[in-house]
């Protein structure tokens, strides 16, 4: 952004002012396209780009937002830094799995034993099939976890305006990661 309404300074914080603003224009850290009628959307931040093993750049909001469509997946985190391939962790929406497992005939089953049922792993396959067709194949998930806890604020997981804290996320579940990466 340029213009005479931006501020010219953090205060008394010279190291952020130095990565903030450079020759009078602030750099947000959102990435963007501009359209054929010049319109800008914003596609992701610069500083949640995924690089693969095979220097593909990401941007994972696109996808997630896609998967995060369908009714059954309450969030979807990608992952693949470093990694060969593009992967998702998804949580479950606990109101929605409800409905679908009275549908499903498992009106009693919990959201740990249908993790695992091949009926909802068909059924969030296809939620991230339709979010594959948004991207490239190189940026597609290939692969993905559900896991049977929510990110939520109170965990750490999510901001208080509910953006996903990537970083926190990762650590917490390293080991599911680790496994979306065995043969």
């Amino acid at each position: 952004l340029h213009g005479e309404h931006l501020f010219t300074r953090y205060w008394n914080n010279e190291a952020a002012t130095a990565e903030a603003l450079a020759d009078g224009w602030f750099h947000t850290g959102d990435l963007g396209t501009l359209d054929a009628d010049g319109y800008l959307a914003i596609t992701g931040r610069k500083k949640e780009i995924i690089v693969t093993a095979g220097g593909k750049n990401v941007a994972p909001a696109v996808i997630e937002d896609r998967i995060r469509g369908n009714a059954l997946v309450a969030e979807c985190m990608v992952v693949g830094d470093g990694r060969p391939f593009v992967g998702a962790l998804l949580t479950l929406d606990e109101e929605f799995l409800a409905h679908w497992a009275k549908d499903h005939g498992r009106p009693t089953a919990t959201v740990a034993a249908l993790r695992e049922d091949p009926a909802l792993l068909a059924a969030l396959q296809e939620a991230v099939d339709e979010g594959n067709l948004a991207v490239s194949k190189a940026e597609s998930v290939r692969r993905f976890r559900v896991l049977d806890t929510q990110f939520t604020e109170e965990s750490g997981h999510l901001t208080p305006s509910l953006k996903l804290k990537r970083s926190v996320v990762t650590k917490d579940y390293a080991m599911e990661i680790e496994a979306l990466y065995q043969k």
